[in-house]
């Protein structure tokens, strides 16, 4: 008589997308699940949407741990550029220090606004007039 496909109860198999999508190798997932490599690599193609989006939310609750929230980091660069703009106010254009400032303040105008124009408005292409669509849009920055 002929054995079947070795079954595992859906409690493994949430186990293995949670434990893939935290970057676990076929490897360590043999060892911790007692699994197949083969069943493991077909889980893996089966569940491949979840455990992508699954990793995508680690991720970004990693990333919302260590980095400030845009708000925070526009407001904080703001603060430096105020400091820095009302120093300059009170130097000597022709000093080292006062084109140090200026360059700072260059470079906190930059990221506030690399910060806030990545934010912008969009609407379905189907739902944009005949006369108004062209196939090529440029953006003009002056």
């Amino acid at each position: 008589m002929e054995k079947g496909p070795i079954m595992h109860d859906d409690s493994t198999v949430q186990r293995f997308i949670e434990l893939r999508a935290q970057g676990w190798s076929y490897t360590r997932l043999m060892a911790e699940l007692g699994v197949s490599k083969p069943t493991l690599i077909a889980w893996s193609r089966k569940h491949q949407f979840q455990i992508q989006n699954l990793k995508a939310i680690e991720l970004e609750a990693l990333g919302e741990k260590w980095l400030a929230p845009v708000a925070d980091r526009v407001n904080g660069l703001g603060d430096q550029l105020r400091k820095v703009e009302s120093e300059l106010g009170r130097r000597d254009v022709g000093a080292l220090t006062t084109q140090q400032l200026y360059s700072l303040a260059r470079s906190l105008r930059r990221q506030i606004e690399q910060a806030t124009g990545a934010t912008g408005f969009s609407v379905p292409v189907n739902e944009i007039p005949a006369d108004e669509y062209h196939e090529q849009v440029q953006d003009w920055q002056g």
